[in-house]
C-alpha cells in the first residue's frame, strides 16, 4: 500500500510471483518482508549451501508434481543457510502448482490426489476493535454479512486481564450465543504460560472455540503445557512454520488441537498438504492461515480441500485495497454461508495486470555494478 501501519495486517503488501513455461503461466503469493524475498531469489552465491533460490529453479523441467518435489528437495539443500528460501519458495511453489495445473486442466487439489473438494465454512477473520465496543460493532456488523463464525485478533489483546476479558465479552455479545468465536493472540505472551493460562477461565465463559498462538511458534513446551490446562479451549498454531517439520511437532509435541497452515509460509501447497494427512492421522484439526489475497486464499484452500471432516477457514474479511483488488475474481460464501474451493485448473484465480501496475513498487538490486533484479512491467510480462 501507498502507506503502511504497524497493524498487524498482512494484506499491507503483496510479492506476487510468475512462473512461465511451455507457453503458459502460474500466479503465486509469498507471505514475507517482499524485498527480503526477492533478495533471496537473486542473491549471489556466497557458499555452498547459500545458493540463491533461483538457482534450484531456471531452467528445471516441469512435467508432474514430482518436478516440483524435486525443485523443492534443491532449494531446502543448495539454500539451507538463506533463512528467508522457504519462504521465497512458498510463492513459486504455489505459481508452478497452478501452472501445471492450467497445462494439465485439472484443479491443483486434484494434482495433490484428492478425488473431491469439500465446501468449508468461513470464519471472518478480522482484528480486535481499540475498545470493546469496536469490537463489538464488528461483531454484529460479521453476524450482519452472513457469517457464522469470527475470529478476532491481536492488540491491544493480551494488555490486561480486565482489557482482554472485556474484549471476549463484547466479541461474544456481538456474535450472539451460537456464533464460533476465535481468538488470536498474535505470540503476544512469548513463552509466558501463566498469563496465558489466566485468559482461560474466561474463554471457557465465552465459549472460545481455539486460542490462537499465544506463544512463539518455536515454543513447543509452552503451547503443550497450556494445552493441559483445558479441555473446553482449543490450543491453534502453526502458521510460523515454515517446514512441514515444524508444524508436525507441533502437532506431536505441542499438544495443539488445530493445526494453522500458511502455504506462503511453509514452502507451498506440498509441505501444507504433508501437514493435513499428518493431522488427520493424528486427529487435529487442519485450518488454512491466509490474511492476503484471494491468490494465496486459493492456495491456502488445496493442501485440505479433499478433508470433509476439517470443515473450518479462514477468510479475511477486511483487506486494503491492494489485495482486494489483485485478483479479478473472488472466493465468496453461498446461500449456505459456505465457501467453495475453485474447481477451475489449477488455483482457479486470475490476476489483475491492473493492479499489478497500479501497486508496483519500483525494486532494483544491483552489486557490483550489475543488475540482479528489476521490478518487471505487467504490461510487457502479459504479453510474453
Amino acid at each position: 500500500m501507498p502507506e503502511v501501519t504497524t497493524a498487524a495486517d498482512g494484506s499491507q503488501d503483496a510479492l506476487v510471483v510468475r512462473v512461465a513455461a511451455g507457453g503458459s503461466i502460474g500466479w503465486g503469493e509469498c507471505e514475507a518482508s517482499p524485498l527480503v524475498s526477492i533478495a533471496a531469489f537473486v542473491t549471489p552465491m556466497s557458499h555452498g549451501a547459500c545458493r540463491p533460490v533461483s538457482a534450484s529453479v531456471l531452467g528445471r523441467s516441469l512435467t508432474s508434481p514430482d518436478d516440483i518435489r524435486a525443485m523443492a528437495a534443491d532449494v531446502a539443500y543448495n539454500s539451507m543457510d538463506l533463512l528467508q528460501a522457504a519462504h521465497t519458495w512458498s510463492g513459486i511453489e504455489m505459481a508452478l502448482w497452478d501452472l501445471l495445473g492450467k497445462v494439465r486442466g485439472e484443479p491443483a487439489w486434484k494434482l495433490l490426489g484428492y478425488q473431491k473438494a469439500w465446501p468449508k465454512l468461513p470464519y471472518a477473520s478480522v482484528l480486535f476493535g481499540g475498545t470493546p465496543e469496536e469490537t463489538l460493532n464488528r461483531a454484529r456488523a460479521i453476524r450482519a454479512q452472513g457469517f457464522r463464525a469470527a475470529k478476532f485478533g491481536w492488540a491491544p489483546f493480551g494488555a490486561s486481564l480486565e482489557g482482554d476479558i472485556a474484549q471476549l465479552e463484547a466479541a461474544r455479545a456481538g456474535l450472539g450465543v451460537d456464533g464460533v468465536l476465535l481468538v488470536d493472540a498474535g505470540q503476544v505472551f512469548g513463552e509466558d504460560v501463566a498469563a496465558a493460562a489466566a485468559r482461560l477461565k474466561a474463554m471457557e465463559r465465552f465459549e472460545v472455540t481455539w486460542f490462537e498462538e499465544p506463544f512463539r511458534g518455536d515454543a513447543l513446551n509452552a503451547y503443550k503445557a497450556l494445552s493441559q490446562k483445558t479441555d473446553k479451549v482449543g490450543i491453534a498454531g502453526g502458521e510460523a512454520a515454515h517446514t512441514s517439520q515444524m508444524a508436525k511437532h507441533l502437532i506431536d509435541f505441542g499438544g495443539v488441537r488445530y493445526i494453522q497452515i500458511d502455504c506462503g509460509r511453509i514452502g507451498g501447497l506440498g509441505p501444507a498438504k504433508a501437514v493435513a494427512d499428518h493431522a488427520a492421522a493424528s486427529g487435529v484439526t487442519y485450518v488454512n492461515h491466509t490474511f492476503t489475497s484471494n491468490l494465496a486464499l486459493s492456495a491456502s484452500l488445496q493442501p485440505y480441500a479433499g478433508l470433509k471432516e476439517h470443515k473450518i477457514c479462514e477468510y479475511p474479511t477486511e483487506l486494503r485495497s491492494l489485495a482486494r483488488e489483485l485478483t479479478l475474481n473472488r472466493i465468496t460464501p453461498d446461500a449456505e454461508g459456505l465457501i467453495h474451493v475453485p474447481d477451475a485448473p489449477g488455483l482457479g484465480i486470475e490476476i489483475n495486470p491492473d493492479a499489478l501496475a497500479k501497486y508496483r513498487v519500483e525494486v532494483e538490486i544491483r552489486v557490483q555494478g550489475r543488475t540482479l533484479f528489476a521490478s518487471p512491467c505487467p504490461q510487457q510480462e502479459e504479453k510474453k
